[in-house]
């Protein structure tokens, strides 16, 4: 991977002013690299080559620009060994994962370059006589693509790909404890046949460079994901320069398992959904709303389930757990599993760091009992491979407790009742419903995003995607008299 260490701009690989080490936390002695943290004078060199860039590329043949997207697809899916063991090295989930998450990402710019001639608008007749009217999308302009550490590639990906299928110039800040990933996926970018500056790398802290990008007039729309409280820190940025901007924020998803429920598929989906990427996700099922004449022996199932999830380095084979991304990480859930405790949860199993071979940043996956919506871990993100079973007594409990949060991306439903799973699927406050199915895992062609704090602005995502990325103009013509 050349060039790892800097920042890319204008179309060059620029040096940092200062650089950070990229720490493995599956092994703290492991040093992945050095990473340029770019300045305000950097940012402002990419927000000026961007602005000039794109007017060259929204006039940039559509065939050109979809064999763009679809080389960087292809390349991405070809390299997914390669890149996916790279990301799971330095965010730590288990390779298998880290592999699929590439291999996913090139399919967002596979499907957006697709996309890119799926040039259909709308026409209309006037009211007025002789006039005819055409409706049709064109580019925002410069898009600011701030993306989180947990999916490095993914969430990045389906964010780049519809910005630069829909011709807009990119300037992306990727999250700091991930900036590898960033780095190899600019790297494929940068060789391909785009304007200079086009699409621009500045690798840096939220505080500086992602507030002063928020913050810049020279942005015309913001795509984030990451924490609520920054989520608001962006659009009060945004909202003064009435910048268009989209949020995707945190979670509390609940999986309500009902009566009727099959045992194996249940604590199948559950053990998934809570414990996958390490419970590092936004779409991670933490509640697991039960009802109360399958309660006992869903914990006795997933007591057993969850105690023999392996935990171990992310590149080892039969990992199924790996490690917290940093120690800050690590010491949050910690503090967590000290809070359920104080708050009258019973811990079934789990919880405990764990001193492996190597040094990391390890925690034993934790099942918990006895809680309830009132508790701060059933109300806060946790982003933990921490789960807590609340009791129910029947369906209406359920979609209640279900729905008491001020988040909702995901919930889901293990039921066998077909009227149950659609009453569920069209009362539940998400912006996305499973039944019978993990809450994590969302396809690329269909729209993803939440409700109440889980997000704000237009769906990520297939054809809804256009709706941040483009900006509608009415044309009216007169052809006059014949």
């Amino acid at each position: 991977m050349s060039n790892q260490s800097n920042n890319f701009i204008a179309g060059d690989w620029v040096q940092g002013t200062s650089s950070i080490a990229n720490i493995n936390p599956s092994d703290t002695n492991d040093i992945i690299g050095q990473f340029a943290q770019a300045s305000n004078a950097h940012l402002d060199d990419a927000l000026n080559a961007a602005q000039i860039a794109q007017k060259e590329w929204a006039t940039t043949g559509l065939e050109q620009r979809q064999a763009v997207l679809m080389k960087i697809g292809e390349e991405m899916m070809s390299r997914s060994s390669e890149l996916g063991e790279l990301l799971s090295r330095e965010e730590g989930k288990p390779l298998a994962e880290g592999k699929g998450e590439v291999y996913r990402a090139g399919q967002f710019f596979t499907y957006f370059a697709a996309e890119v001639l799926r040039q259909t608008g709308d026409t209309a007749d006037s009211v007025r006589p002789g006039i005819e009217i055409d409706i049709r999308r064109e580019p925002m302009g410069t898009v600011a693509i701030i993306s989180p550490w947990n999916f490095p590639t993914a969430t990045a990906s389906w964010k780049i790909a519809p910005a630069l299928a829909f011709g807009n110039a990119v300037i992306w800040k990727p999250a700091n404890l991930t900036p590898a990933s960033a780095v190899a996926l600019t790297e494929i970018i940068s060789r391909q046949d785009i304007p200079k500056g086009l699409f621009n790398l500045v690798m840096g802290s939220g505080p500086s460079i992602g507030q002063t990008l928020a913050e810049s007039p020279k942005v015309h729309a913001i795509s984030f994901t990451g924490s609520y409280n920054v989520g608001l820190q962006i659009a009060n940025a945004a909202a003064k320069n009435l910048t268009k901007f989209q949020l995707e924020l945190g979670s509390k998803n609940p999986l309500v398992v009902m009566d009727d429920a099959d045992i194996e598929v249940a604590v199948s989906v559950a053990s998934a959904g809570a414990f996958g990427s390490t419970g590092q996700k936004c779409t991670a099922s933490s509640r697991l709303v039960v009802h109360e004449a399958i309660h006992d022996e869903f914990v006795e199932r997933m007591h057993q389930s969850t105690s023999a999830l392996k935990v171990g380095h992310a590149l080892e084979e039969g990992t199924q757990i790996g490690p917290a991304v940093s120690q800050q990480q690590l010491d949050s859930n910690l503090n967590y599993m000290s809070l359920a405790k104080e708050e009258g949860c019973e811990i079934v199993c789990g919880g405990h760091q764990l001193e492996l071979e190597k040094p990391g940043f390890y925690m034993q996956p934790s099942l918990l009992i006895g809680g309830n919506n009132s508790m701060r871990v059933n109300r806060e993100e946790l982003f933990a491979p921490m789960a807590c079973v609340i009791k129910v007594a029947d369906y209406d409990e359920a979609l209640t407790v279900a729905n008491d949060t001020d988040f909702g991306l995901v919930s889901g439903i293990v039921t066998k009742s077909l009227s149950r799973a659609n009453h569920f699927r069209r009362n539940a406050e998400s912006g996305c419903v499973m039944v019978n199915l993990p809450t994590a895992g969302t396809d690329y062609h269909v729209p993803f995003g939440g409700r109440k704090n889980s997000s704000f602005g237009p769906r990520e995502q297939g054809s809804y995607a256009k709706e941040l990325y483009t900006q509608v103009k009415t044309s009216y013509i007169s052809g006059g008299n014949p």
